[in-house]
């Protein structure tokens, strides 16, 4: 079991930057790919970055390449995503999710384990 706490979130202008960290909890989280998603209003649950952890390789989301980045501290059970450039049409709600897999999944349906979510609000 691991069980995932995000925090982060916040107001910003657009062109600012945040931080995003989620805090795990159980002894597999070393052995866990991590994964963010976001949520904005009437819209599904979309991909946003997922890195390894067996090799600490990352995967994202076209719309978001070069501003955010994803890493992780398996040391501290953390992951974080450092999110620059931001934008309005970054606004959601985002998530933190985990999976033992032994294939790399950038679906939120093929994730096991979920936070509750930080909201992250972008002005113009």
């Amino acid at each position: 079991q691991v069980q995932l706490l995000e925090s982060g979130g916040g107001l910003v202008q657009a062109g600012g930057s945040l931080r995003l960290s989620c805090a795990a909890s159980g002894r597999t989280f070393s052995t866990c790919d991590m994964a963010w998603f976001r949520q904005a209003p009437g819209k599904e649950r979309e991909f946003v970055a997922a890195i390894r952890w067996s090799n600490s390789i990352t995967s994202y989301q076209d719309s978001v390449k070069g501003r955010f980045t994803i890493s992780r501290d398996n040391a501290k059970n953390t992951v974080y995503l450092q999110m620059n450039r931001l934008k309005p049409e970054d606004t959601a709600v985002y998530y933190c999710a985990a999976v033992q897999s032994y294939r790399f999944y950038v679906t939120p349906r093929d994730y096991t384990y979920w936070g509750q979510g930080t909201l992250v609000t972008v002005s113009s």
